[in-house]
């Protein structure tokens, strides 16, 4: 019996040239991501061939936005975003508005309405989590701080982007454009639709933290415990796409953010690690429709007709968005390494500005020209990031080398940088120089204090180094893989170096930098891969540990025991010496 199998030919075809195009681009060092786009371009009404429904592609991506904001949602952590508030707040809304700016500046070049160029701009100013995420893992930074720096400046970009898919719909209509589907209202004042529209999602906020953080977590445990993995893959998967689409139906609320909610509140569960894990293969899958869905909507033809606005927007993305972050992290008096780290992460654009110019178009604040180049700026700048990346090192030494400014402020006169005058000189002979107080850090630290053993902390977060010299623990602020940082915990005369700290990018060159100012310093170094572990093993650097939990418990029963055995032997010398 024939029938329609529109839908089977495109997921087939888009998953399909996915796979291969996203091999390809791995294999180049490429992002997939990269591939994905590809895919959506060679089915998309804009090449010749094969030519995959659009219109089923664009509720596929429906679902993928769903499934990739429930994502966004089920990791987003409070926590990790509070320990960098103080940059990554402020310093994602500066460069969030300075990149509006800069694409607005470039869309009235064009003759383009202020309307059009805010959504532009918009559009230009967020970053992609996915890309800097996978970025970050491949480098083995991600745990790092500068690490957590970047993740929480995108959380906040994240966050704002939010708020503008639920304002934009209200703020269409005095901006020139208009709502799909509704008659437009003049007489209402702009001030009553958006209270209204605040209030409608200030209500569905409401709800989902009253009621659905209770309701959910516990449907969750219920689910679980009839031991059916396919019940609770389902559970899960229902409640992100169920709670978006009740989010649009009863609260005007767009799905992005109905999703990203759902994923906030089963986080709330003991269970939210497992149904992260279990929904991961579908959201995976629908996330690549959704890239090839966007894919499919670029006009490949505007890189032959308007090759000058395309590289435009690839200046803002890559070069006025590096360096308005660049200049605001030093600002912030971060290191140089921190602030070229937080300027390549942003060198790119991704899923929510696809979003975004989808929302814009439909509410006719932004022409189809726009979103064409905005997909044309994606492509070109997720391709690139890989290499903006790699360029950080080079680019640090070539700084440091010709730039006389650069050098001083590396030498700086941040008040962090130096141990207090007032630190006590017998808590800087034979004491522990503990690299890092994250979770691992903070264990060893405080058997440290309890068995009465003296410790230095070298920390990157400078509100942690402030909470330390607060309660009277020495600490400096800086990177420990500079010899001015190892040089001002007084490495010298310490007995020992623990690297607590996750980012195994540094650990070598912090041991090569101790050991040539302490040829007989001791080493602990904590990694979590097992390759990284066998490389370092070869390198002799000294006594490595593997995992989080098990890995913070080992550390701290070597070091106490070391150091009990240290502190003997230099009492044993003293007495000796006395006598």
């Amino acid at each position: 019996m024939p029938h329609d199998i529109s839908l089977i030919t495109t997921i087939a075809a888009g998953l399909g040239l996915a796979l291969i195009l996203g091999f390809i681009c791995s294999k180049l060092r490429i992002p997939a991501l990269v591939g994905y786009l590809l895919a959506g371009i060679a089915i998309g009404p804009g090449t010749p061939g094969f030519v995959a429904d659009l219109e089923l592609a664009g509720q596929l991506a429906e679902i993928g936005v769903m499934l990739l904001m429930f994502g966004v949602g089920l990791h987003f952590s409070l926590n990790d975003l509070l320990a960098v508030r103080r940059i990554a707040l402020p310093g994602a809304i500066v460069q969030i508005g300075a990149a509006t700016l800069m694409g607005m500046g470039v869309a009235w070049t064009w003759g383009w309405s202020i309307g059009e160029g805010i959504v532009f701009g918009l559009c230009l100013s967020t970053a992609s989590t996915v890309v800097l995420l996978r970025a970050l893992e491949s480098r083995g930074i991600l745990e790092s701080m500068n690490g957590r720096i970047a993740v929480g400046w995108l959380i906040v970009e994240d966050l704002a982007m939010v708020l503008a898919l639920v304002l934009l719909p209200a703020m269409a209509i005095p901006l020139g454009g208009g709502v799909p589907g509704e008659a437009a209202q003049p007489d209402t004042a702009l001030w009553q639709t958006i209270l209204w529209t605040l209030a409608k999602v200030t209500a569905f906020v409401a709800l989902m933290l009253v009621v659905g953080r209770r309701v959910f977590p516990w449907l969750l445990w219920q689910v679980a415990r009839t031991g059916s993995r396919e019940l609770f893959s389902l559970c899960v998967i229902s409640a992100a796409i169920g709670i978006a689409y009740g989010a649009t139906e009863l609260f005007g609320v767009s799905f992005a953010l109905g999703a990203f909610f759902a994923g906030m509140i089963l986080r709330e569960s003991a269970l939210s690690h497992r149904a992260a894990e279990e929904s991961l293969p579908l959201r995976d899958a629908f996330s690549v429709l959704f890239f090839v869905s966007v894919g499919m909507l670029f006009e490949p033809r505007i890189l032959i007709e308007e090759p000058l606005h395309v590289l435009a927007v690839i200046a803002v993305i890559v070069l006025g968005k590096t360096v308005a972050a660049f200049l605001l992290v030093l600002a912030f008096r971060y290191p140089l390494n921190t602030a070229l780290t937080v300027s390549a992460s942003l060198a790119q654009i991704g899923e929510f500005a696809f979003i975004l110019a989808g929302l814009g178009v439909a509410l006719k604040l932004l022409p189809v020209e726009g979103q064409s180049l905005i997909l044309a700026g994606a492509l070109i700048s997720i391709a690139l990031n890989s290499f903006v990346f790699q360029a950080i090192e080079p680019l640090l030494r070539w700084i440091r080398a010709r730039s006389g400014l650069a050098r001083r402020l590396e030498q700086r006169d941040d008040p962090l940088a130096e141990l207090p005058m007032s630190t006590d000189q017998k808590s800087l002979r034979n004491q522990v120089v503990l690299v890092g107080y994250g979770r691992v850090g903070r264990r060893i630290g405080a058997a440290l204090t309890t068995n009465g053993i003296p410790y230095v902390v070298a920390e990157q977060n400078r509100e942690i180094v402030e909470a330390l010299r607060a309660r009277g623990i020495p600490a400096v602020s800086g990177n420990a893989a500079e010899p001015a940082v190892l040089i001002q915990a007084h490495i010298v005369h310490a007995r020992m170096l623990v690297i607590a700290t996750p980012d195994t990018f540094h650990v070598r060159q912090m041991i090569e930098i101790a050991r040539t100012l302490n040829p007989g310093i001791e080493t602990v170094v904590r990694t979590h891969s097992e390759e990284e572990a066998t490389l370092l093993a070869r390198e002799h650097a000294g006594r490595i540990f593997l995992g989080e939990e098990e890995l913070a418990a080992g550390m701290t029963d070597h070091v106490l025991e070391r150091m009990s055995d240290g502190m003997a032997t230099h009492v044993k010398t003293s007495s000796a010496s006395v006598a």
